[in-house]
Formats: structure tokens, sequence, C-alpha cells
């Protein structure tokens, strides 16, 4: 296949079979993104309105409880920067953080600070570390692109399970257009798919899986936590102008953050699978997405995206320091590591996916035409 770059962001056709570029050479994930900045991202007074309406219904209709909301605590810019906007909008918060044995010590150091500048109530929970490290064993035995599913699913089982002890029925999420209108196709897989995630333990695990590591289903997600508990979720993120060096500078100054160097990389597993991982077993540089949705948010330039892109993705030094780590908190030996990059890739199409996922993807598909 013929290399190509959009020429209006940096989206290529590495590893993506779904990408297409029209006759301008601009590509469908721009078109997209674009379409659904005018839909969803009010940078502006009218958001300003938007949120301060729904925030003022939250502390309204949990006037009488203890918490007003939950926000999943990584670290990491988007929900650091949420928890900032929480704060100034004067909600009481209840936060949770993974502790899965992966942060980097910036990353702990920024999670503390951030619960003490805006007097939130901080969740620590360490996952079951055998069982835990059995499921990502799987997935990478598995040779799967998103690794990392095992992580976000019980990030996703135990924010439900804190929201139920503690009656809470709004999360705020940190998922944003600003920095995420742009995520390449065809190399993740929905997190919450339990059936998915058993059938690759079953086929690669070697430990019985327990109720000691919550997972999640979609059905609970999408239906049971949905529509029967109705848990709803917000992103103020896509109500607000958020801009990344602001952002960075204003948390800074609030709290003392500390940047950690890129998005995603404030845990090492997470930036062994996109700097490492995804490049070398898929042929895909994550950094393409992200920095094309900066182009699109006016965040970044075209030209100032492709000279970031000349940037080694890890440094020689820094890449066998963490897939040392990393292995080891695993247990998993480096020749078989080596051994499964050899290997050829493979899809999440060759497992079990849920019926009820099925069914909302075939929805989906039928609303396109």
């Amino acid at each position: 296949m013929e290399y190509k770059v959009c020429t209006r962001c940096v989206m290529n056709n590495n590893g993506d079979d779904t990408i297409i570029f029209d006759e301008n050479g601009v590509c469908n994930y721009c078109k997209a993104a674009e379409e659904a900045n005018r839909q969803c991202y009010f940078p502006n007074e009218e958001g300003k309105e938007k949120l301060n309406k729904i925030i003022n219904s939250i502390k309204e209709e949990r006037k009488n409880e203890k918490y007003d909301c939950m926000i999943g605590l990584s670290g990491g810019l988007d929900s650091s920067y949420l928890a900032y906007i929480g704060y100034k909008y004067g909600l009481r918060m209840l936060a949770v953080h993974i502790d899965d044995g992966f942060d980097i010590e910036i990353t702990k150091n920024n999670v503390r600070k951030i619960a003490e500048a805006f007097n939130i109530d901080l969740i620590i929970e360490k996952p079951n570390k055998e069982l835990f490290s059995d499921v990502t064993k799987a997935f990478i035995r598995a040779g799967v692109p998103n690794i990392a599913i095992p992580q976000d699913n019980v990030l996703f089982a135990t924010l439900y399970k804190y929201a139920r002890q503690n009656h809470i029925s709004y999360f705020l999420s940190g998922s944003n257009f600003a920095l995420e209108s742009i995520l390449q196709r065809g190399n993740t897989y929905d997190a919450s798919d339990k059936v998915h995630i058993m059938d690759i333990h079953k086929k690669y695990g070697e430990l019985k899986l327990t109720k000691d590591l919550p997972l999640i289903s979609i059905f609970d997600k999408r239906i049971k936590y949905q529509y029967i508990y109705k848990i709803k979720t917000i992103k103020p993120l896509n109500y607000v102008d958020y801009n990344a060096k602001k952002a960075l500078q204003t948390l800074k100054e609030a709290c003392g953050f500390e940047y950690y160097g890129d998005k995603h990389c404030e845990s090492v597993f997470t930036k062994f699978m996109q700097r490492y991982y995804l490049p070398k077993k898929f042929n895909v540089d994550k950094r393409t997405s992200h920095y094309s949705s900066m182009i699109i948010s006016g965040q970044m330039t075209r030209e100032e995206a492709l000279k970031e892109l000349e940037r080694p993705l890890y440094e020689k030094d820094d890449l066998e320091k963490d897939i040392s780590y990393i292995l080891g908190q695993l247990g998993m030996s480096r020749k078989e590591f080596d051994d499964i990059m050899r290997q050829p890739p493979n899809s999440h199409d060759n497992f079990k996916k849920s019926l009820f996922n099925k069914l909302i993807h075939a929805i989906l598909k039928l609303r396109k035409y």
C-alpha cells in the first residue's frame, strides 16, 4: 500500500485500513472530527452557560448527599484538570485511583497533590496483583492491539462499585474533544466487554479468575448502571476552553502538578503500549492521533506535529528499563516476551465478543445508512 499522510492533520495509513483520503488528501478522521466539533465542543460562553446549568442541577439534586459526583483520577492531564474544574465549581467529589503497580513516581505525587489541594476524598484501590497480572499477560500473549483493556475494565468496575456504595449518581469523565477528537480505529476494542476478556484469559491465562478481581460487562455498564441505577456521565472538559499547555500551567500553579512527558505516559504500562508495543507489532504510532486532535482544536500546527513525530518514540535506556520493570511486575520472562513480539499481530475479532456488543454495533451500523 502506498504510504499516505493527511494534508490537514498527520493521520496516515500505517496499520490502518479504515482511513480514507478525499481528492484533496484530507482524511475521513478530520472530516468526522470537524463535524463533531460543531456538535459537542463548546469552548465559549455557550459552553459556560451549559456547564453552569449542568452543575447547578447536580448540586440541587445532590444537596442532601455527602458527594455530588465521582471521578476516576489517573494522575494524567485530563483527569487532573477535570478535578480542577470540579473544584472551581464547588463540587463535592469522591475520586478513585487504581494503583496497579505501573504508576510512575510523578503520577503518585500528582494524585496526592490534587486530592489535597482540591479537597477531594480519595480512594486508592490496588487490584489483586496475581489475577491482574495473569489477565494482562493473557492479552500480551494473545497478541491483540489493546493490551490495556484489563486495566481500563478494572477501573470501570471499581468506579461503579464505589458509586453504588456511596449512592452517587453522577460520574465526571475526563473524555474530551480537544485532545481526543481523533482516535485511530481498528487497534482497540470496548474495554467493558467481559466476555472478550474472559475468552482471551481462558486461552492464554494460567490462574482461575475469582471475584477478587472486579470485572464489568457491557450490559452492567450500559444497561444496569445507566438505566436501572440511573448513573449519568458528564464530560465537563467539552464545555471549557481546554488547552493542554494552559491546563498544565494552571495545575502547576494550583497544586504543584508535574508533567510526565506526553499523553498516557503517566503509566509505565500505557507508555510502553503506545510507544513500543503498538509501533513494533502493529506499525501504529498513537502520537498521530494525539497530535491530529490538537491540530483540529487549534493547539498545534501540522508542521509542529510533523516535527514532533520525528522525535524517537523511546530513548533506548528508558525502553529497556521500562520493559524490565513491566515484565518483573507481571512475572513474565524476557524470552517469552521477545518470542511474542516476533509473532504475527492478532486481532480482537478473533476472540469472543458479547452478544450485547454485537447488537450495539449492528444498530450503529444501520444508523449510518
